[in-house]
């Protein structure tokens, strides 16, 4: 579904779930109310609500909020579209008494039909309880509802509780109130903004799999605003979600499926961004497992010196759309971040341009197992290059049937090119010359003694290896 003509936006691709990733100020709210004042008398469209992003007040019932929305059927929408709700949670509680009542008129439908199941109210009850830990929800007769400490079911004051326990009432609340009014054979409209205020991102993953349920099988499009990568990581694991990148000044946001590839780097980018973690451990995405396993290695011997979280992406040709994504989300969110991307050199020469924020980089040698027949990866296992080759000469003559004779002969006839040749058949026969470590683990201590000693760029060294684009990014090495 498109929606054109939205105060000269226009939202395309929308699924059932859209999730709408931008910093603050990129104008997400503002989009938001447009829709919903722009779209409701529209042909086709149902119920259209929208959810404010700073929810405040308590969840206590006031006969007066109740008196405002039954005498002016806009005076709830206009109070939604203020960005700083002050009794939003009032406003709330007085829609747990709508949510009642319709659920109520929903039983005395359907009671006389054939094949009727007996329900009550205690469902819904269930339902908002799924969202809480340390308290409960239980029905009241004058307040609507009460809340209960879950160990001894003593009531609690909505003035005790948490503030993300109040929020996940709250949104509870709405959301089920919502699924109730909605306009069969229409397409109905749910507004979203911010729902991770107040939110540790592990209920924002609970937020996300309750939304799921109460909306399966309705006639709901959803669009939640947000600049929460860990809201976006746990929607990404229901089918049908799509995802815009929105930046300040960009009127067509395009929506597309979350694919495999934001659901691999989404963990990474799971801690709120406000905390500044990703700024502190950029991503850095990789070909191969080697390659993590090699950095892994580097970060722990490097003790907090080399600060990167690795990534792999499964192959060369799945770098550039992880790039792409990788470079897509930081924008969106972040405020001066990087991320970074290291590929093999093959036979291609080093310098590779940039994508965005994202600093790609190529490694001066070949692959990444010709880094462990550097002179500083050799040093770590004692012996040296000449050593090396004369003990590879030797297993060369010693082992004549062996399968893989015919790859170290090869090497050994194009002159021990160390940097260049292709050394991925004959790997662990040379680390098993001169250690008893797997290769990866080799090369990333002497990777994270580079970091920490620093070194030369002389030919045969690491640093000439790994090439000083990789060195003074990755290792900060002047």
């Amino acid at each position: 579904m498109d929606l054109e003509n939205v105060e000269n936006f226009t939202l395309r691709n929308l699924a059932r779930i859209n999730v709408l990733l931008g910093k603050n100020g990129c104008g997400k709210s503002f989009l938001l109310k447009k829709v919903e004042q722009q779209i409701k008398n529209r042909p086709g469209i149902g119920q259209i609500r929208y959810i404010s992003p700073e929810r405040g007040g308590l969840l206590t019932y006031e006969p007066g909020i109740d008196q405002q929305i039954g005498g002016d059927p806009n005076w709830l929408l206009n109070q939604r579209r203020k960005n700083q709700a002050a009794n939003f949670r009032q406003q709330s509680a007085t829609l747990f008494r709508r949510l009642e009542l319709l659920f109520l008129r929903k039983i005395e439908r359907e009671h006389i039909l054939d094949g009727y199941e007996p329900q009550n109210f205690d469902l819904v009850i269930g339902q908002l309880n799924t969202l809480l830990d340390r308290v409960k929800l239980k029905r009241h007769d004058q307040k609507g509802f009460e809340i209960l400490d879950r160990e001894n079911d003593n009531p609690v004051d909505p003035s005790e509780i948490s503030s993300g326990e109040a929020e996940l009432i709250s949104l509870g609340i709405e959301f089920l109130a919502f699924s109730r009014e909605i306009t069969p054979d229409s397409n109905n409209i749910l507004l979203i903004d911010e729902p991770d205020v107040h939110l540790h991102p592990d209920l924002q993953d609970r937020l996300t799999t309750f939304i799921y349920n109460v909306f399966t099988d309705k006639p709901v499009t959803i669009i939640i605003a947000t600049h929460s990568t860990a809201l976006l990581a746990g929607l990404s694991e229901i089918d049908g979600t799509s995802v815009a990148f929105m930046r300040r000044g960009e009127m067509e946001i395009r929506f597309k499926p979350v694919t495999d590839v934001d659901r691999a780097i989404l963990p990474i980018f799971g801690a709120h961004p406000l905390s500044n973690v990703f700024n502190q451990a950029p991503i850095l995405l990789l070909e191969g497992e080697d390659d993590e396993r090699i950095w892994q290695q580097s970060i722990r011997s490097a003790r907090g010196g080399i600060s990167i979280y690795p990534c792999v992406v499964g192959s060369i040709d799945a770098l550039a759309e992880y790039e792409n994504e990788v470079s897509n989300l930081i924008q969106a969110v972040y405020d001066d971040a990087k991320g970074f991307s290291l590929r093999d050199r093959d036979t291609t020469p080093e310098h590779i341009n940039d994508v965005g924020p994202v600093i790609r980089m190529r490694l001066n040698c070949r692959a990444a197992e010709n880094l462990m027949l550097s002179d500083d990866a050799l040093n770590l296992a004692e012996t040296d290059w000449p050593e090396l080759q004369r003990l590879l000469q030797k297993w060369i003559l010693s082992n004549a049937t062996h399968q893989y004779h015919n790859e170290a002969q090869a090497f050994a006839n194009e002159g021990f090119k160390r940097k260049d040749h292709d050394l991925k058949a004959i790997r662990n026969i040379l680390i098993g010359l001169v250690s008893n470590k797997p290769w990866e683990v080799l090369v990333g201590q002497a990777i994270a003694r580079l970091s920490m000693e620093g070194g030369g760029s002389d030919p045969g060294s690491l640093r000439d290896f790994l090439g000083e684009k990789v060195c003074q990014t990755l290792l900060k090495l002047g």
